[in-house]
C-alpha cells in the first residue's frame, strides 16, 4: 500500500502567516504539522509515499527531503493549481499505479495514529474507507448520511442543511477503483474536483464504501483557534526535560521543556511549556500551553496559550496569550500617547470600552 500525503494547500484561512510559510510546517510543541501525518503513516507500514505540493514546494522539499528520517521513500508531485482534493488523486495517477493508497491531509491531526484503520483496510479491502467524526457545524466539512445498519448511504461537500453531523477526517483509503470515479468527476459549484463526489460515484456504482466513526481527537489545523487547540493536545503529553540552562532566580512548574542551548533567567514558566533551542526567556512569565519555537527571544513580557515561531521577540509586553506569532516578529509596546476613542455609532449601538 502506497501513501499519498496533500501538502499543496495555500492556507488562507492562517494568513498573514501562510503569506511566506507553508501551513503544513507550523509547528505544534515545536514541530511541524506534517511531521505528525508522515510519523502516523510510516508507522502504519506505508514506505512509499507521493507528497502533492504547490506554491511552497521548496520549503515542504527542504523541510522533509527524500523522507528517510521518517522511514520513509517521499515522491513529489506537483500541483500548479489547488483544484480538489480528487484532482490530487488525478495528478498522483501514474505514481499510484494499481497499488491501493491512504490518502492524508497534511493540515489534519489524529491522536492515536492510524495503523488499526490501515489494517482494517487492507484485511476487508472495500472500495474506499472513510473516517467520520461528530462536529457542531458540519456545513464546514464533508458530510456523511449513513443508513440503520451503518451503511454511507450518501456524502455531500459543506452543505448548508447538513442530513448529519458526522464529518469527514481527512484520512482516507482506497483500492484502485477510486481512479475510475474520479475520471468520471466534474467540476462542483466551487470549481474544484470533490474526493466526496468520487465517493458518491463509488456508492452510486454499488462498490462497497466502509466508514468507522472515531471517538478520538481529530483536529483540522487550517485556523489559529483550532491550532493552538492542537498545540494544547499535544503538549499536554510533554515529559519533562532540562536540557539548556536555568539560573537560580527562575522557577519552573509543572511540566517544561528547555531544550539544548536555551536560557531562562529571572523567570516563571508554567507547564506544559516548551522553550526551543537557542531561545532566551529572560525576567518574564511563560504560562501552560505555550510553545516557544528555536531563537525566540521573550524578555520583560508575559505570554499563554500561544505559540512563538523561529526568530520572534517580545520585548516589555505586559500580556501576550492565545496568538500565533509569525517567524522573525518583533512584539514591542506602543509609545506613550494620549488615549483616546474615536467613534461612529449607528443607533441603538451597545459599546463596551477598556476604559
Amino acid at each position: 500500500m502506497k501513501g499519498l500525503m496533500l501538502a499543496g494547500g495555500s492556507g488562507t484561512r492562517l494568513r498573514p502567516i501562510t503569506h511566506t510559510s507553508a501551513k503544513q510546517l507550523v509547528p505544534v510543541a515545536n514541530k511541524p504539522v506534517l511531521f505528525y501525518g508522515l510519523e502516523a503513516l510510516a508507522a502504519a507500514g506505508i514506505r512509499e509515499l507521493g507528497m502533492i505540493v504547490g506554491d511552497t514546494h521548496a520549503e515542504i522539499e527542504d523541510a522533509v527531503g527524500d523522507g528517510s528520517r521518517f522511514g520513509l521513500e517521499v515522491t513529489y508531485l506537483r500541483q500548479r493549481e489547488p483544484l480538489g482534493l480528487a484532482h490530487a488523486v488525478l495528478i498522483a495517477r501514474d505514481y499510484l499505479g494499481d497499488d491501493d493508497f491512504v490518502m492524508y491531509l497534511g493540515d489534519n491531526f489524529i491522536v492515536g495514529g492510524i495503523d488499526d484503520i490501515v489494517a482494517r483496510f487492507a484485511r476487508d479491502r472495500p472500495s474506499a474507507q472513510i473516517m467520520l467524526t461528530r462536529v457542531n457545524d458540519p456545513r464546514q466539512f464533508g458530510v456523511a448520511q449513513l443508513d440503520d445498519t451503518g451503511r454511507v448511504v450518501g456524502l455531500e461537500e459543506k452543505p448548508q442543511q447538513p442530513k448529519s453531523d458526522l464529518a469527514l477526517v481527512g484520512v482516507f483509503l482506497f483500492t484502485p477503483e477510486i481512479h475510475e470515479a474520479v475520471a468520471d468527476l466534474k467540476p462542483s459549484a466551487r470549481g474544484e474536483l470533490e474526493i466526496s463526489d468520487a465517493i458518491q460515484w463509488l456508492i452510486e456504482e454499488g462498490r462497497r464504501v466502509e466508514s468507522l466513526t472515531i471517538s478520538g481527537y481529530w483536529k483540522d489545523t487550517g485556523n489559529v483557534t483550532d491550532m493552538l487547540e492542537v498545540n494544547r493536545l499535544v503538549l499536554e503529553s510533554l515529559e519533562s526535560r532540562v536540557d539548556g540552562r536555568v539560573d537560580g532566580d527562575s522557577e519552573l512548574i509543572g511540566r517544561v521543556v528547555v531544550e539544548r542551548g536555551a536560557v531562562v533567567e529571572r523567570s516563571r514558566v508554567v507547564g506544559p511549556a516548551i522553550i526551543g533551542t537557542g531561545s532566551r526567556v529572560s525576567g518574564s512569565y511563560v504560562g501552560p500551553f505555550t510553545s516557544i519555537s528555536p531563537d525566540c527571544a521573550v524578555v520583560a513580557s508575559e505570554i499563554e496559550y500561544s505559540i512563538m515561531l523561529p526568530r520572534a521577540s517580545i520585548t516589555g509586553v505586559s500580556r501576550v496569550e492565545a496568538s500565533l506569532i509569525g517567524h522573525e516578529v518583533q512584539v514591542t509596546p506602543a509609545p506613550d500617547t494620549p488615549r483616546a476613542h474615536r467613534l461612529v455609532l449607528g443607533d441603538h449601538s451597545q459599546v463596551q470600552l477598556s476604559s
